[in-house]
Parts: structure tokens; sequence; C-alpha cells
């Protein structure tokens, strides 16, 4: 099947745009802001937790986002990243992006954004787009040049036929990660239920001393858990040597979704030294510092320099998904966001992720909140698993209906 091909430009609504930068002081309130963080973690841009930028509304007007915008990144340390494309849709409040993305806003009546967003996942659309990427350390594209990829361009009917058959895959991703945001935040309202709140089975008879219950230890987290800061390479999208965890990998969820996570090249790599285990601890100390995942499967996998591995001392008991959780919570988050430093790039090292005190309770009350939290966490890793298979069955698809082996 050929279908008739147009420049891309010929078929925007209005010129492209690159998003909005401003200094530290506009930053923390006003509208949300999608940052690279956002457009790697999902292809679907709608209502994820983000943060806020102070807009006026004429430069809303400008560089506000809406249903059906197409964001590209502009650029990126993994050549993957460069040029890679997130759809807008079902935003429920004004947001903006930043100035690493492109938007794109095309001609609804010529070309359906989900149709260009299938195909610019395709072969051809990658290859389009691998083919305008520059750069040596950090690749990128320009705006300037993806104007003049060729894009098809058949009739609305087929554009809206091809959309139907694949959107059945997206809905059935997209519903599965409802419900593990449903499973996150459950495990989130128990710990503080338990462990902030302070409602915790039994906590009628506690007596409180010093602010915690009866039985309950204050230490300090560089007594529980020694340091390691990660390896430094540039991570690839082809499967060479191990995984290559990252902060954009963890920095919006609180689990690890290992299918989108890039390789690196094992060539100056001493796999033993930075290799990840089951129950290791990592921890964001730079862009986004204080943000923490736990490892969760066996994989064969390291981490990047700008996270830092928390290891438990020798002698230490306290089960690492507890720690996880008192590291994901508010007073930890807060202390982290409140003490880096960094004007623009805000940054902490080692010392300062452990500078933190940790509440210990009773070994009994830690395993029952485990036993549950773990029941959740499990879910969570089958719908993830689902996930990968079903984001394996449309991308097997994808090319076979946009070269047209399977009629639509």
């Amino acid at each position: 099947m050929s279908w008739p091909t147009l420049r891309f430009e010929q078929l925007y609504a209005e010129p492209s745009r690159n998003g909005v930068y401003k200094p530290t002081q506009f930053h923390g309130s006003g509208v949300r802001i999608v940052n690279m963080g956002e457009l790697f973690a999902f292809d679907i841009i709608s209502n994820q937790e983000m943060n806020r930028l102070a807009m006026n509304d004429a430069e809303m007007a400008k560089s506000g986002l809406r249903d059906g915008d197409l964001l590209f990144g502009r650029r990126s340390l993994v050549e993957a990243g460069a040029g890679k494309c997130s759809l807008v849709e079902g935003l429920s409040e004004p947001t903006t992006f930043e100035s690493s993305i492109i938007r794109v806003r095309v001609d609804e009546n010529r070309l359906k954004p989900r149709f260009i967003y299938y195909w610019l996942k395709s072969h051809s659309g990658r290859g389009a787009i691998r083919a305008i990427v520059t750069g040596t350390n950090v690749k990128g594209i320009r705006s300037s040049v993806l104007k003049d990829i060729e894009v098809p361009c058949p009739t609305t009917e087929t554009q809206d036929r091809i959309v139907e058959r694949l959107r059945a895959y997206d809905n059935l991703i997209e519903n599965n990660r409802r419900r593990i945001q449903l499973l996150e935040q459950a495990a989130r309202l128990l710990y503080k239920e338990w462990f902030v709140h302070l409602r915790f089975p039994g906590h009628e008879h506690a007596k409180i001393k010093d602010g915690v219950p009866e039985g309950w230890e204050k230490k300090h987290l560089a007594e529980l858990m020694d340091t390691q800061y990660g390896f430094t390479e540039t991570a690839t999208a082809e499967p060479v040597g191990p995984q290559f965890l990252r902060g954009t990998d963890i920095n919006k969820t609180s689990y690890i979704d290992w299918s989108n996570v890039p390789y690196c090249p094992d060539d100056k790599l001493d796999y033993n030294k930075y290799a990840l285990k089951i129950n290791d601890i990592v921890v964001i100390r730079m862009a986004d510092p204080g943000k923490v995942a736990i490892v969760e499967s066996e994989v064969k996998a390291i981490f990047a320099s700008y996270l830092v591995r928390l290891i438990r001392k020798n002698g230490v008991t306290v089960p690492p998904l507890y720690l996880f959780y008192v590291l994901s919570d508010d007073g930890y988050q807060g202390f982290i966001s409140g003490a880096c430093g960094g004007a623009t790039r805000k940054s902490a090292n080692a010392k300062l992720l452990v500078d933190f005190n940790v509440v210990i309770p009773p070994a009994t009350l830690v395993s029952m909140f485990i036993a549950q939290v773990e029941a959740l966490r499990s879910q969570i890793q089958t719908l993830l698993k689902q996930n990968s298979c079903l984001v394996k069955a449309r991308d097997l698809l994808l090319p076979r209906i946009m070269n047209g082996v399977i009629a639509v």
C-alpha cells in the first residue's frame, strides 16, 4: 500500500514552537509544566503529576498545550531520546512545556494526531527521526529540520480506522497504568496511616514518648546505610551490555519499569561493582534529588552516576522496603528539597542523602506492614509485565498496518 506523502510542515495548523525557560523564582507554583522526565516516561501526556511554573495569560496563549499536540524531545544524552514523541490527550488543567521540547500542532482536518503519533512509533517514522538527529555527546533535533520530514497522509477515514485498531491496545495499557497508580496510592496511604499519623494496629494502647510510641527507635540514616555513586557512561537504546538505570527512569513513579530502561556498553565497565540486586535502594542526587526507587526483580543492570545506591550496613535488620517508604514520604522528600543546593539545577551529595533521622517501629509491626505492601507491589509487577506484552503486541502490529500487510 502506498499513501501520498507531504512535508510535515504542510500539515501544521501553526508553526512549531520550542517550550519555555524561566529562572528558579518562577518555579514551584502556577500551571503544570511538561519536562523531559514526563516526555521520556509517558507516551501519552495527560494528568500525570508534574512540576509547576508561574505563567501569565499572554505566555500561556503562546506556549500552552491542548489535546492533540505532539511533543518532541529536542535534545537527549541518549540517541533514542532525541526526537522522542509523546501525544497530549485528556488534559484537565492548564499545562505548558519546557524549552527542551518542541510542540507541533497539526491540522486535524487533514492529519489525525493519533495517526501521526503511531506512524512516528513505526519503523518508518523512527527512521525519519533518526535521520535528522545530530550531535556527539548530546543528541538532538531541530524544529527547522523536523518540519521537512516526509510523512504519510492517507484519507482521514483510513487514519481513523488505523487509530481505532491500535488504540485498543493503548486503552488496555492505560487501564493497567491507572490500576498501578491506585496500588501505589494504597501503599503510600498505608505507610502514612501507620507511621506518620500513628494509627497503626494497637495504637489505642500505645504511650507516646519523645514524639514516638514507646518501643520505637530513632536512628540516623547514615547509621543504617552506606552510599555508593553510580557509573558514568552514555546510555544506548541498543541491547548491548547491562541495562542502565538513570534518574529519568525513576523520577515519576515509585516503581522501575525495566521495559523502558536503556543499556550501557560494557567495554569499560566493572559490572560487579555497579550491578543492581533485589532490594537495592537508589536515590537521585541531581536534577530531581531525593526521588527514590527500589529494585524488585532479578535484572542484569547497573546504575548511573546521577544516582546513589544505599547499602545496608552489616548487622542492620530494618527491611529495605520499609526504608524505601520512609524515603518516599513527604518528610524525607521535603528535607532533601529544602537542603540541596543549586540555583537552576538542584543537586545533593551522598552525605546529604543519608543526613536524615529515621523512625523504626518494632519488628513485628514492620513485618505486618511489609506483608501488606508486598502484596500490592506484586500486583504492580504483574501489571507492568502485562503492559510490556501489550506494547510488544502493538508494536508488532504497527508496521504491518502501516505497510498495508494488514488491511484496515
